[in-house]
């Protein structure tokens, strides 16, 4: 057995198998012990100062001098200096600490779709997020919390999406940690999704349909789904606001239409005007009542094909209000008033719509009436 001194006024006993090998481990602890010592000896008063003032600053953590050190020293190993290490710590610190509560990915989409279904958000837009945010709970089955921005890009990247349909993904992504966010589920200012790289979907063609075709998709539109291709193609109207409105919403004796804020992409109210022809596509409803699209988003998408084919005409992605737009600037040359009528901005009805059509084709376009015009007191 050897007697070992080596932690100072505390005695433990080491036991070895032989003489020897005690002896051999009793000369390296004594050659331990004399360096130790030497070095101690040799300390100048600063050495000892600063040795003395770094175990009185340990003292409360019960952590000793050595230890601490050579954990430091791992640390430097990954960070690089002192400054980095510092951040490191305080990031981590706040993370953990601002974290209340632990949630996976898929139950934090969960919790996010029912809070928009209880704030009567519509059918599409609580279908987009569950699609979308479905296939991203599949790919993250962890807590959201450790879900970095290096994760989410990976992701993206993964996708290889049309660069539209990319964006749209990034900023449902976006909103689910804004969510978690508020709710404590990872720590203030931690979206991942705000650092990642922005996706420009500029540059895209705008389609628009001719009057010869809007006039074969009125021609061969149901009587529920007219209105749904009147409002967007001589009003501008998004699908989304179409399916929120109320019939008490279109004022035909007044010649205008509320947008209310609850109903508006933009969450911001807007007065859309009744021009003549729209107005004679919508008398025959004067009467009618409550929603004005009834059933859901995908009854409105079936309606839409089977008109398309009954037409046979090609649907163009957002083309009545891509149409609406660039035949109204072409009509009263005011791109104010077409952004203010389309809840849209100056800048961007004048950069993408500007010279799409002439003059004389929009009077056309604001032409097309029913064959037989609705007589109504409008």
């Amino acid at each position: 057995m050897v007697s070992n001194y080596a932690d100072g006024e505390r005695r433990r006993f080491d036991s070895y198998a032989n003489e020897a090998d005690a002896i051999s481990a009793a000369t390296k602890l004594a050659q331990r012990l004399d360096s130790r010592d030497y070095v101690a000896a040799s300390m100048t008063r600063e050495q000892a100062i600063e040795f003395a003032n770094a175990s009185a600053r340990l003292k409360p953590f019960n952590v000793s001098v050595d230890a601490s050190t050579a954990t430091v020293a791992e640390c430097l190993k990954a960070v690089g200096d002192l400054a980095s290490l510092h951040a490191a710590v305080k990031f981590y610190a706040a993370r953990h600490r601002q974290v209340t509560t632990k949630k996976t990915v898929a139950a934090t989409v969960a919790e996010l779709l029912a809070m928009k279904k209880a704030r009567k958000k519509s059918d599409s837009y609580i279908g987009d997020l569950r699609v979308r945010l479905t296939r991203f709970a599949e790919a993250f089955a962890v807590d959201i919390s450790t879900v970095t921005t290096a994760d989410v890009q990976k992701w993206l990247d993964g996708l290889k999406l049309a660069p539209q349909t990319a964006k749209n993904f990034r900023t449902v992504v976006g909103t689910l940690f804004s969510f978690a966010e508020s709710r404590g589920y990872i720590f203030k200012g931690g979206n991942p999704v705000d650092d990642t790289e922005h996706i420009s979907a500029n540059g895209g063609r705008i389609e628009i349909f001719t009057p010869d075709e809007i006039t074969a998709l009125l021609k061969a539109a149901s009587r529920d789904f007219l209105p749904v291709i009147a409002l967007g193609a001589f009003a501008g109207i998004r699908t989304a606001e179409i399916e929120r409105l109320d019939w008490q919403d279109i004022n035909l004796a007044e010649k205008f239409i509320v947008i209310s804020a609850d109903k508006a992409k933009t969450a911001s109210r807007r007065i859309v005007p009744i021009v003549p022809n729209l107005a004679q596509w919508l008398a025959p409803y004067a009467t009618q009542t409550g929603k004005m699209w009834k059933s859901t988003s995908c009854d409105l998408r079936f309606a839409r094909a089977v008109c398309v084919k009954a037409a046979k005409t090609p649907w163009k992605s957002n083309g009545l209000r891509h149409s609406f737009i660039s035949y109204r600037l072409a009509d009263i040359q005011n791109a104010a008033q077409v952004a203010l009528e389309a809840g849209n901005s100056p800048n961007v009805v004048f950069r993408h719509y500007r010279e799409l059509v002439k003059p004389s084709t929009a009077k056309a376009w604001f032409s097309i009436q029913p064959a037989t015009a609705a007589i109504a007191d409008v």
